[in-house]
């Protein structure tokens, strides 16, 4: 099981900057990717970023160019930093944890985790 502790989140006004970080615990692969997705109310969850553990990114287009998303000094930690917020990126965000397992027949499985999700809302 791999545990996944969130923090940052809260209150900002459009235009602001808010910065969201997540630790991963427990049995954690060398070779992983870590990322964000979000959910807004009446909506269905979405990838907002997401790193591997080369360091190779993945971003939704609606955050190109604002939101930047890095390995944290801490082993097994991502961070991401939201700029320039506007109130569509208003939403719960959950941190997730993947890697891919294989078993003894070769057939590989991918296991996600998640986090609690932190509320980020951006007002006008």
């Amino acid at each position: 099981q791999v545990q996944l502790v969130e923090s940052g989140g809260g209150l900002v006004q459009a235009g602001g900057s808010l910065t969201l970080s997540c630790a991963a615990s427990g049995r954690v692969f060398s070779i992983n990717t870590m990322g964000w997705y979000r959910q807004a109310p009446g909506k269905q969850r979405e990838l907002v970023a997401e790193i591997t553990s080369a360091g190779i990114t993945n971003y939704a287009g609606s955050v190109k160019g604002r939101f930047t998303i890095s390995r944290g000094n801490a082993k097994n930690t991502v961070i991401l930093q939201m700029n320039s917020l506007k109130p569509e990126d208003t939403a719960v965000y959950y941190c997730n944890y993947y890697s891919y397992d294989r078993d003894y027949r070769g057939e590989t499985s991918r296991n996600d985790y998640w986090g609690q999700g932190i509320q980020v809302t951006v007002s006008s």
